[in-house]
């Protein structure tokens, strides 16, 4: 029997590189190895509300079906009270829904691999609201490739997965997940 899980970003235009091999991952931790991931791309969310509204309307018909709803906002407006609400909200229309925000943003879990070379260390990382810019921006212009689609996001996201554990370590939001996960899928 398959396990479909849904990834549903803020904007899959860049996140997708990263987010579909991190779930992966974290769903073959989770004992589901062969798991269909799909980063949700229609409707194409625009941010952070238009992705929230489309969880709670939009989505149910054509997805309530799948296993698993994971949702992978930035940190920076996706409080535990917002998250947990629109958790119960799905779970009361029979949809399992997962929400891990991204401290700071998504694009930190492809730069695990190369936290050495953060100049304010990975700390100051995860803290920083303009991550994006201030790190993730010259990770990607030194190890990533402008000829890949998503500009070589997908290399950096594999790095990073090669340590796994440490990932989870620097990242405790993804173990968090996996744990969520391992347990749904337990009960």
């Amino acid at each position: 029997m398959s396990y479909r899980v849904l990834v549903i970003p803020e904007d899959p235009t860049y996140n997708g590189y990263i987010l579909r091999p991190l779930v992966e991952a974290i769903l073959a931790e989770a004992g589901r190895p062969k798991a269909k991931v799909q980063v949700l791309t229609n409707p194409r969310m625009t941010g952070y509300d238009h992705a929230k509204e489309a969880i709670s309307s939009r989505l149910i018909d054509s997805y309530a079906h799948w296993d698993l709803w994971i949702f992978m906002p930035d940190a920076d407006r996706a409080g535990t009270e917002a998250m947990a609400l629109l958790e119960q909200d799905l779970q009361s229309k029979g949809i399992t829904l997962f929400c891990c925000p991204a401290q700071p943003e998504v694009e930190i879990y492809a730069c695990a691999a190369f936290r050495s070379e953060i100049p304010d260390g990975w700390y100051a990382a995860r803290r920083d609201t303009r991550m994006k810019e201030n790190v993730f921006a010259q990770i990607l212009r030194t190890h990533g490739d402008p000829r890949r689609p998503g500009g070589g996001r997908d290399l950096l996201i594999e790095a990073s997965l090669r340590n796994l554990p440490l990932l989870f370590q620097l990242c405790p939001e993804l173990a968090t997940l996996r744990d969520r996960i391992t347990a749904s899928l337990r009960s």
